[in-house]
């Protein structure tokens, strides 16, 4: 098992989940953070810490999407360890459905 980050974190992309992390797995991209799956211990303590509800285990139906996209994405963007500031806009999109078709950015984030 690992955990996942879906849709909810995109636009949004709180990084209070970084600053919990014991083993640094996750990779920052423009507008959402990813877990990189091989490097989780599926220690459970990001999950309660995201604002958003954006960080699931992968043992819950459905997320195989984002299962395989946090893999790709995890292997090319920088890596984040530090808990950053969230977008100005973050709260505006919280709980927005359908980000992936519109927002999703495949570019990295700051450092990559």
């Amino acid at each position: 098992m690992t955990y996942v980050v879906t849709e909810a974190c995109i636009k949004c992309k709180y990084t209070d989940c970084v600053e919990v992390c014991p083993v640094d797995c996750f990779y920052e991209g423009d507008n959402m953070l990813v877990i990189h799956p091989e490097e989780c211990i599926d220690c459970g303590v990001c999950e309660p810490e995201c604002p958003a509800d954006a960080i699931k285990a992968d043992t819950e139906p459905g997320l195989e999407k984002w299962l395989v996209l946090n893999a790709r994405f995890a292997a090319v963007w920088p890596n984040i360890s530090n808990k950053k500031e969230p977008p100005a806009d973050a709260e505006e999109f919280q709980g927005a459905e359908g980000k992936f078709d519109q927002f999703f950015s495949d570019s990295p984030g700051p450092g990559g």
